[in-house]
This record gives structure tokens, C-alpha cells and sequence, in this order.
């Protein structure tokens, strides 16, 4: 059997791994304070290390995954999940909306939470699709530098926007057309997860911090400033603040974002780059103003009310887990119907009150209230029009770049 090892991992992307699986958002449950939205330091290039035992793909790039359905026959979905990731009844055993899903349409789903991080689950799951073999699951919910990859690999199968109306219709704007996967062909976003600028009131004095250039340049704020270990949050921000579109830069402009930040570093004014631990130290005030996870801030304002959040007028990072249905599904037709069922605006809202992270289906707002009306009105949920115009996505990178740019930046960090 002819070997295929697609882009192996180079040495700064498994720094990059190791860093996001040991306190970063790989580290995570989804649940937890510090909720991990996967292993955003990896991307397309840095799964090649898991090219399971050298068999060759069962797509190429560019292919469309096809497979025959069984969903009229057998009225059954397999649906793999996060943890914690899904409503729970109060007698924390029961899921109301799946159970409503199956009394409406006769189709029964066998929920497993079995995905704990990316690159785990992708390790279960790539001997089959690149066999070309059925993973024994209809629907996924994975990070979007994964499902960018599996989709390249022809191992997603293009969805039937007919099954999908509400998931057309509703889908916020933010959320349609991200570079892996245009118009949304073979993916819909589960949540969506900002990057944004957090602060302890107390430590800063009363004084509201809302700029990367504030944290880099504000003399008040002088050892006092942390940045994230995951690369793509850090120089994403700093890119925006330097009027530069992470969706779009190139070698230069990444260049210059990595020798603004190290300013702040040779300064002193950047204390540390951390993962998930910068929150201990902004609720205590060691740090006053940090790059921050959105999730991470509605938990910790709950407890502390001096902890605030700003969107820089730059604007900020939003990454997002997305649903797919893998190649060689049995139950496609089925699936996608589960998919379209999470858009309709009810059964939105009753999920986004459970999970706390931003709600990629539009018009929610009023079924939300309904339930909670903080909730409803809360930005880190529901952004409101203005601050959804200002999210941007990091680009995709190839591996060429992967490499280089872990390089530059584990050196920043010191990694």
C-alpha cells in the first residue's frame, strides 16, 4: 500500500500543540471557568502528524464526499459532541431539545460526548475517513481550523441547503462566509467564541481599557498587561489594531504585529503571555488588562463585578465550532434536518441559554429574553449589530506559513 504522510508537524507547531494542550484552549472542557474553543494553535498544517499509519485518503483535494443514505429507511442520527455542549432537563440526565427533536420527527439520536479536543477526536476518527470507511457518526461539531482541514480533504460531505431553511435563512451575517468553507457548503456553526479585551476595574483605578494600543502603550498599565499563548487571538488583535485584516495580511504585515508586541515585551510593559490562567490573576488584580477569552468573562463577572469587557473600535477575533456531517454518513438526510432544527429560533434559544457562548442564529434575541432576559441582552451572547460588524476571522494558513509564523512567535513569548 502506497504510504501518505500529508505535512508533517515541524518542530514550532508542536511547541504550538503543546503550549494549547497544557493550559490553553485545548487544555479545556467546555463547561469549565476557562472554556477551550479547541486547538486554535494547530490549524490546516499542523494535523499531518496525525496521518494515522500512512493510509492514503480516500479523497483528494477539491473532491466531494459522497455516500448513500439511509435516513428514510432508518430514522436514527449518531451526533458527537463536546461536553457540555448541549441543554440539559433539570433532572440533569434528560436533553429537552434533542428528545423535542425526536417526539416531532420519529428520527432517534444517539448523542455521545466524546470529544474532549480536536486533536484527539481527529485521531479517532482519520483511519476511517481516509479509508473511506463510515466513522459510525452522522454529525460532528469541531473547531474551525479542523473542519477547514477535513473539509480540504474531500472527508465532508456538501449539504443540502433544502433540508437546511431555517439554517439559511437565520444564520448571522458574521458567520456566512468563512475562507474554509464559502456560501457555508458543507458546514453551520455550533457557537461562536470572540476574543476580546478584558480588565479588573479595581486595578485599573476606574479607568476603562478598550485598545491593544492601550495595552502596549499605557504607562499605567505597566507590567500589569497580559496577551494569549494561542498565536492567532494575540496577533489577530494586534493586527486589527494596526488597521490590518487578519483575513487578509501577508508575511509583512505579521512581521510588524509580532515587532509591536515585542516592544511591549522588551518594555516590561507585557508581563506574560498566558493560556487559560490569566484569569486567577485579573480576578485578583496581579493582571489589570488582558487579552481575553469572551466565554471565560460572562463566569468570571459573575463572581467578580469589577471584571469588565471592551470591543476595540478595531474590532476583535471571533473563532467557531461548526457542525458536519463526515463522507460515508448513513443518516445524511437526517442530520441535516438536526442541523436545521438548532436554527429554528426556539430551539436556538433554549440552547444558547444553557451553553453561555455567542449564538450564531439571527432574530433569537426575543425567544432568549423569554427565558432570560440578561442573557438576551448580553453582547457576549447575542452580539448586537455593531459589535458583530467589527469580528473578523484569522485567515487560513498553509503549512509553509504555519511554521514560520509559530516560529516568530514562540520566540516573542519565549516558548
Amino acid at each position: 500500500m502506497e504510504q501518505y504522510e500529508p505535512e508533517r508537524l515541524s518542530a514550532p507547531q508542536l511547541a504550538a500543540m503543546r503550549r494549547s494542550l497544557s493550559n490553553g484552549r485545548g487544555a479545556l472542557t467546555r463547561r469549565s471557568l476557562l472554556r477551550a474553543s479547541g486547538m486554535g494553535a494547530l490549524t490546516l498544517g499542523g494535523l499531518g502528524a496525525l496521518s494515522a499509519c500512512g493510509i492514503p485518503p480516500a479523497k483528494r483535494d477539491g473532491d466531494t464526499a459522497e455516500s448513500d443514505d439511509h435516513s428514510a429507511a432508518e430514522k436514527q442520527i449518531n451526533f458527537s459532541n463536546w461536553t457540555e455542549y448541549m441543554d440539559v432537563g433539570e433532572d440533569e440526565k434528560s436533553r429537552p431539545t434533542l428528545e423535542a427533536f425526536t417526539k416531532r420527527t420519529g428520527i432517534k439520536v444517539k448523542y455521545t460526548e466524546d470529544i474532549n479536543d480536536n486533536v484527539e477526536f481527529f485521531g479517532k476518527i482519520k483511519p476511517q475517513l481516509a479509508a473511506g470507511q463510515d466513522t459510525g457518526r452522522d454529525l460532528i461539531i469541531v473547531t474551525d481550523w479542523l473542519a477547514a482541514r477535513i473539509i480540504r480533504l474531500g472527508w465532508a460531505q456538501k449539504l443540502d441547503h433544502a433540508n437546511l431553511p431555517h439554517a439559511f435563512a437565520n444564520l448571522s451575517a458574521q458567520f456566512r462566509t468563512p475562507d474554509w468553507d464559502p456560501g457555508r457548503a458543507y458546514s453551520y456553526p455550533w457557537t461562536g467564541i470572540p476574543t476580546v479585551i478584558a480588565y479588573n476595574e479595581k486595578a485599573t483605578g476606574g479607568r476603562k481599557v478598550d485598545s491593544i494600543t492601550q495595552l502596549l502603550d499605557d504607562p499605567k498599565l505597566k507590567g500589569k498587561v497580559s496577551f494569549l499563548s494561542e498565536m492567532r487571538d494575540s496577533v489577530g488583535m494586534t493586527l486589527l489594531d494596526m488597521g490590518k485584516d487578519p483575513g487578509s495580511f501577508d508575511d509583512a504585515d505579521f512581521d510588524a504585529a509580532i515587532g509591536r508586541m515585542q516592544k511591549g515585551v522588551d518594555t516590561k510593559q507585557i508581563r506574560r503571555f498566558t493560556g487559560n490562567d490569566y484569569t486567577a490573576d485579573l480576578s485578583k488584580g496581579d493582571i489589570a488588562a488582558c487579552v481575553a477569552w469572551a466565554g471565560d468573562i460572562i463566569q468570571l463577572q459573575a463572581d467578580n463585578p469589577a471584571i469588565k469587557f471592551t470591543i476595540p473600535a478595531a474590532g476583535y477575533i471571533t473563532s467557531s465550532d461548526n457542525m458536519l456531517i463526515p463522507a460515508e454518513a448513513r443518516h445524511k438526510t437526517n442530520a441535516e434536518k438536526l442541523m436545521d432544527y438548532y436554527y429554528e429560533l426556539p430551539v436556538a434559544a433554549q440552547l444558547a441559554a444553557y451553553i453561555n457562548y455567542v449564538c450564531p442564529v439571527d432574530g433569537v434575541a426575543g425567544e432568549l429574553a423569554k427565558i432570560d432576559e440578561s442573557m438576551a441582552s448580553n453582547t457576549l451572547i447575542l452580539p448586537d449589530k455593531a459589535m458583530a460588524a467589527k469580528s473578523r476571522a484569522f485567515r487560513s494558513l498553509s503549512s509553509e506559513e504555519e511554521t514560520a509564523y509559530e516560529e516568530k512567535f514562540a520566540e516573542l513569548i519565549g516558548a
